[in-house]
């Protein structure tokens, strides 16, 4: 278990306590003092280390915003900005980092390029212990399953692969088990978890919508799968950047998946 814990507080002492509450022993690092994880300086960096080991909570992945950009961004800055992702993952000791694959109105036609971008910030990560995960997001190119898979079978390295958000496949009109899983699952590595209804959009407690989690949660098991399920409930606010839930929203949310996971016999830590 894990979590985007600026969705309980800006302050990493309240993140960490809360999550300790719960029994929770990583974050998903996405932000801290309201500062986004590229932007924290090297002092901020010393002062959350040690707030993390004062509550023995260790980062399962740095939640960047890595390649939620136009397609057109400047490519150079971008990767001068992973650069600082790449320097704050490795003082959290993180494994992974998120990003996402750009912004695009067209996808077909912007394909290789979004592709040429991936396989930039692939190589850039070369001698980096850190694996990246691809979230599928609304209105980036792996905005949906065929996509997604397209995206890391063409870039063809095992430095990057996925992380499996129901929700947001839901928010564009995907089925995330019936449609995405058997084909991603070869590639899935990591899982965030919230979930959303097919009708309107809105965002829910995993199990609540139409994210399809039990289906989804017997299929790991039976794949025996032993990722990281790092809960990200956007229970109170959802915006471009990130979401809000609060310490009880996010317990809530908490509570409700670890209930989907003991009425299967799924242990969890």
């Amino acid at each position: 278990m894990s979590g985007f814990a600026d969705e309980i507080s800006p302050d990493p002492r309240q993140q960490c306590a809360v999550l300790s509450h719960l029994g929770i022993w990583h974050l998903e690092m996405r932000s801290a003092w309201s500062t986004p994880a590229p932007d924290l300086t090297d002092r901020q960096l010393t002062e959350l280390v040690a707030v993390l080991h004062g509550y023995g909570i260790r980062v399962s992945s740095v939640g960047s915003p890595i390649g939620k950009v136009a397609v057109d961004h400047d490519l150079d800055a971008h990767l001068r900005r992973f650069d600082r992702v790449l320097a704050v993952a490795a003082r959290l000791e993180a494994p992974y980092i998120r990003l996402f694959s750009f912004y695009t109105a067209d996808p077909a036609a912007d394909r290789d390029e979004v592709l040429r971008r991936m396989a930039a910030l692939v190589e850039r990560a070369a001698g980096h212990d850190v694996v990246l995960l691809h979230e599928n997001e609304k209105g980036i190119y792996g905005s949906i399953p065929a996509r997604c898979r397209d995206l890391v079978a063409s870039v063809g390295s095992e430095r990057l692969r996925l992380a499996w958000d129901p929700a947001n496949f839901v928010q564009c009109g995907v089925r995330p088990f019936t449609d995405g899983y058997a084909m991603l699952r070869p590639y899935l590595e990591y899982v965030q978890v919230k979930d959303a209804t097919l009708a309107d959009g809105a965002v829910c407690v995993a199990g609540a919508g139409d994210g399809e989690w039990p289906a989804t949660l017997d299929a790991l098991r039976a794949d025996g799968f032993d990722g990281f399920f790092s809960m990200e409930p956007h229970l109170a606010e959802a915006t471009a950047t990130g979401g809000f839930s609060g310490p009880s929203r996010f317990a809530e949310a908490t509570g409700a998946f670890t209930a989907l996971l003991r009425e299967r016999g799924i242990g969890y830590r």
